[in-house]
């Protein structure tokens, strides 16, 4: 970006600057501007400083001064411009020049291979030149430059539009304010990228946390992504964030564009080494532009061997055709341009020690054993507890306390054991008793046939009651807002609360509360407002909360839509119960059990008095929506709408929700590590697979 002689005259005016000089003020604004960007580029781009920390400080705050005597010299590029002064309340939603698109996904060389063998085909050629750089694990962003002056950035959003968080952007030191486009004639520019936290400043904002008593960032590509939304820019500032960017979506210059080899952005490779000239921070010094496939593979392979090397995270690699004008050849689907694909890494493993196994109990009952672990560090977060699901889970990996355990987070998201390393004991280990009575209240526990879990069957249980007015409480069911976990256990233990009546019985309690830490009369009038607005919540919400057993939201819906009040389940058979949408024999069963319980109608007929509504308010039925009578499933993980979300734009459009994978399913929408309904789905040729970009197409 810079040459030997402009970098040999900006150290020139450094030295200057820091001495008494003769320079105008308006002259030494515009020179601090232009060294002290120099200087942000060398430290928090290059990584190579030329001036001590105290010395930036200094040419800082003189340029500081200076615009504040003199306010119509500051620029919009000028450094103090970073700096953010006011909380956003909100984010305002805006459109982006150009859909931003997911990139198809492969594990392993034969995906590559496969990958190869279309854009082969589609091209016609017999060879095509790639350009392989790391695949970054943070938070997509998208930039706009005019006239060489960053005017916007955005998050990914839907694809098509995102929150325009461009105070905060600019926080990132590593992203320059200005960059000088117009040297290649470009009036407007929108480039991708990804903003990340290295693992340097995910670690050193954790240490300063534990010594302020504040919260720890769980993994550095959650902290990208939560420091973008929020409300005060100086937060953003303290997480010392960065940004590397990859791509051109969209460039509009005064000429029509060049067909030379003149052009920057005929090739990818030209495009991130257009990138880095400019000022950004590019994966331009880890790209490998190869010809074929094979090289691909090698260079991906060689890669993930030194992953763990690298200052940042990053999961896999993405492969892009390099010609510009083969991947306009090339195209796209609706979901993924066919000129680009993901390698993703395998999961990653470790080995670390079983030091204990601490057993909880659910609302359900169910028994469940939680493996704690010589905490180990793994894929960007450090793990120290995992679920080890039940006792035939024990036998199967054959664990003991005190194993070498082999641990992995499948799809570098959940941490799981994989096998134990029996090798490794010294004949020190100790065998995992499970518990034949309830850690909690001593009840003896019970296993049905054909199930792999034990139960506690007291419903009395202070587990099950502490967990049921949590998820009670919980935002998918009755969304008591101020009602967190935390506060739900700390009103039990003190007797505020004893069940989940009791919830609505708390303003007797109003004098106890408000002699709590942390419970003003803002904080307890905000309490005691969403409670009583929780009354008014549709009777799905209440029928989900109750928590029975394999009532999940879908089908806590079909329930609703299936009484004029709640009681009315007290009539029912479990073969009535049969005949709904989605109900078969396991979730029959446990509706009539919970109705034919004496204590729960009390509770119901008590919520009532209370206030709740136990009565179907039904909505009318959407006739002719574009969805009408089409069923859908929703499995993985959505990447840009959550799956509450997306039922309910289904329903609206006349669709119907179903809760399993049946002959009865029109389609299936498939997110981020789907699962066994997928597998289910590919058995069964009348129901279509599509993705999360393919179902807002279709709702669109």
């Amino acid at each position: 970006m810079y040459t030997e002689d402009q970098v040999k005259e900006i150290m020139r005016l450094t030295g200057e600057l820091l001495q008494p000089n003769n320079y105008s003020d308006k002259q030494s604004v515009e020179i601090l501007c232009k060294v002290l960007r120099f200087h942000e580029y060398r430290y928090y781009v290059l990584s190579e400083p030329l001036i001590a920390d105290i010395e930036y400080d200094t040419l800082y705050k003189k340029l500081v001064e200076l615009e504040s005597r003199h306010p119509n010299l500051v620029t919009p590029d000028s450094p103090t411009q970073r700096v953010g002064n006011s909380l956003n309340q909100q984010f305002e939603t805006v459109a982006h020049l150009v859909p931003m698109l997911s990139l198809d996904n492969s594990y392993n060389g034969a995906d590559l291979l496969d990958f190869d063998r279309k854009a082969r085909e589609l091209s016609g050629l017999e060879n095509i030149k790639y350009c392989v750089e790391p695949k970054f694990d943070g938070a997509s962003i998208s930039l706009i430059y005019e006239k060489d002056i960053l005017v916007r950035a955005t998050t990914r959003g839907d694809g098509v539009a995102g929150e325009d968080v461009t105070n905060n952007i600019k926080q990132i030191r590593s992203i320059p304010l200005s960059a000088p486009f117009s040297h290649y004639g470009i009036e407007q520019i929108e480039i991708r990228g990804e903003i990340i936290m290295t693992k340097e400043s995910f670690a050193s904002y954790n240490t300063k946390a534990l010594e302020a008593g504040t919260t720890v960032l769980a993994n550095p590509r959650n902290a990208a992504s939560g420091s973008l939304r929020m409300k005060d820019p100086k937060d953003v500032a303290a997480r010392n964030l960065d940004g590397f960017f990859y791509h051109v979506s969209y460039y509009k210059t005064g000429d029509r564009r060049p067909e030379t080899g003149d052009d920057p952005l005929v090739k990818h490779s030209n495009t991130l080494k257009l990138l880095w000239d400019m000022g950004f921070r590019s994966p331009e010094r880890e790209k490998k532009v190869v010809t074929g496939i094979q090289d691909v593979i090698d260079y991906c392979l060689a890669f993930e061997a030194k992953r763990d090397e690298l200052p940042y995270e990053i999961d896999g690699m993405v492969v892009k055709v390099d010609e510009i004008a083969l991947q306009e050849k090339l195209g796209m689907t609706s979901h993924h341009p066919r000129w680009a694909i993901a390698f993703k890494f395998k999961a990653r493993q470790a080995t670390t020690t079983l030091l204990d196994v601490e057993f909880q109990v659910g609302r359900t009952g169910a028994v469940t054993p939680v493996a704690k672990l010589s905490p180990v560090y793994l894929g960007g977060v450090t793990v120290s507890s995992i679920s080890i699901h039940n006792e035939e889970y024990i036998k199967e990996k054959d664990l003991q306390k005190g194993d070498r355990v082999l641990i992995e987070r499948a799809g570098d998201v959940i941490p799981q054991i994989v096998r134990s390393i029996p090798e490794a004991r010294t004949g020190n280990e100790v065998a995992i008793q499970f518990p034949s009575e309830c850690p909690v209240c001593k009840s003896v526990l019970f296993k049905e046939e054909g199930e792999a879990v034990w139960r506690c069957i007291n419903i009395e249980c202070e587990a099950q009651v502490v967990e049921r007015i949590i998820h009670f409480v919980s935002k998918d069911a009755m969304d008591i807002k101020s009602f967190g976990e935390a506060n739900v256990r700390k009103f039990y233990e003190l007797g505020l609360l004893s069940d989940i009546p009791s919830i609505f019985r708390l303003s007797d309690c109003r004098l106890k509360i408000s002699e709590l830490e942390g419970f003003g009369k803002k904080s307890i009038d905000n309490l005691f407002t969403a409670i009583e607005a929780s009354k008014q919540q549709p009777l799905y919400r209440l029928i989900y909360g109750l928590g029975i057993r394999f009532v999940g939201e879908t089908t806590a819906k079909t329930l609703a839509n299936a009484v004029t009040h709640l009681l009315d389940f007290a009539s029912k058979t479990e073969e009535e119960l049969m005949q709904l949408e989605d109900v078969g024999t396991k979730v029959a069963k446990s509706i009539f059990g919970f109705f034919m319980n004496e204590q729960n109608i009390a509770m119901l007929k008590d919520l009532e008095l209370l206030g709740l509504k136990l009565i179907n308010e039904k909505k009318e039925t959407v006739v002719g929506g574009s969805l009408t009578n089409q069923s859908f499933l929703f499995t993985g993980t959505l990447l840009q709408l959550k799956r509450s979300d997306a039922e309910a734009m289904v329903e609206e459009k006349g669709g119907i929700i179903l809760s399993g994978v049946s002959s009865k399913l029109n389609y299936l929408v498939v997110g981020e590590d789907a699962g066994s309904k997928l597998e289910k789905a590919k058995k069964i040729n009348t129901v279509k697979i599509i993705t999360e970009e393919e179902f807002l197409q279709l709702i669109k």
